[in-house]
């Protein structure tokens, strides 16, 4: 055991922020882990956190705020609303706890460059889950790049059509914050494979409700370009809502001697002479795979697949395009 990481005896107390669909994932990671509890669950309300409690055998905490002080707490989870991450992973770091947080560490790149240095400061874990890098989809593409030769250019698209547009926070902007912060997996896959990115130009468009009654949009639509280091020109494309109406999950890579295509669960190989079908594992697994992974560095000391530095890096990149949005010119990164 790392004696910076001082655990409490196994299994470790887990406490839970959240009742979503992250919050259950993680949750029954827990029930086949025998190395961790999951001991106290804090949701948006008592109710609903009561209910979600009971499922997984913990205990219902009226508030984060109290769930983070319990004494008995080893580990945190924060699967909650966007907005709220930075303050609850200062305030868990504070209380002597290990945290987990779903990305993004917090909407402000000040803030989550803050919290990386208290945790070193507190000699506690902080780990931002980017569960995307742990896909088949991505470890095969990653494997599969020296197939295409010197890489030219990429897309990603992920657009979700949804008609009527749910009352969600993750279609509020002040819970999810800006479209490539509060998905951020969108522009950290691609930098986990082609590095430090040059320049950021963006665009996005949003509608409100007709009556304006809600803090709620129907749609949003947001597309990025990227210059690497490189030289490799990438596209993002994350859109949801009522004014979409086809749906793409598409990655794709051009290469001087070939493409990588990967649509939905299929994937293709494309060379000059022909094209070759890349076998694609399932997608579920990855938050319990993510769990096991912090464990076995908690007890064991085992590297993580991810640091905090390159998710702050990937938030940087956001946030570049969130300045272009706003001022519509291109933005240069440092």
């Amino acid at each position: 055991m790392l004696e910076s990481m001082a655990l409490h005896s196994l299994p470790l107390q887990v406490g839970l922020v959240g009742t979503g669909y992250a919050a259950k994932l993680r949750s029954q990671a827990f029930q086949a882990e025998p190395r961790a509890t999951l001991a106290a669950v804090a949701g948006h309300t008592l109710e609903t956190t009561q209910a979600f409690s009971q499922t997984y055998g913990a205990e219902a905490i009226p508030t984060w705020q109290e769930l983070v002080q319990r004494s008995s707490l080893d580990l945190i989870i924060i699967a909650t609303v966007n907005r709220d991450h930075g303050a609850i992973v200062q305030a868990a770091l504070g209380a002597g706890k290990h945290v987990i947080v779903e990305y993004p560490l917090a909407l402000e790149v000040a803030e989550a460059m803050e919290l990386i240095a208290f945790a070193k400061a507190q000699k506690r874990l902080l780990h931002v889950e980017h569960i995307e890098l742990l896909g088949s989809m991505h470890q095969t593409l990653k494997a599969s790049l020296s197939a295409i030769g010197t890489p030219f250019y990429a897309r990603y698209a992920t657009i979700k059509p949804e008609r009527p547009a749910p009352k969600r926070w993750t279609y509020q902007p002040e819970l999810f914050g800006f479209p490539l912060i509060g998905a951020l997996s969108r522009l950290h896959r691609l930098i986990d494979l082609f590095g430090s990115v040059a320049t950021v130009n963006c665009q996005a468009q949003f509608s409100d409700r007709a009556d304006r009654s809600e803090p709620h949009n129907t749609t949003c639509y947001c597309a990025a370009q990227l210059r690497f280091q490189s030289g490799l020109l990438a596209e993002v494309v994350y859109a949801k809502g009522e004014a979409m109406w086809l749906p793409e999950r598409k990655m794709e890579v051009h290469g001087e001697t070939g493409a990588l295509i990967f649509d939905g669960d299929q994937g293709l190989l494309l060379k000059a002479e022909g094209s070759q079908p890349i076998a694609l594992a399932t997608r579920q697994g990855l938050f319990a795979k993510d769990t096991a992974m912090v464990l076995d560095h908690l007890i064991n000391g085992t590297p993580l697949y991810v640091t905090p530095e390159a998710s702050l890096y990937t938030l940087k990149v956001a946030d570049a395009a969130r300045r272009s949005t706003e001022t519509g010119q291109t933005i240069a990164l440092e």
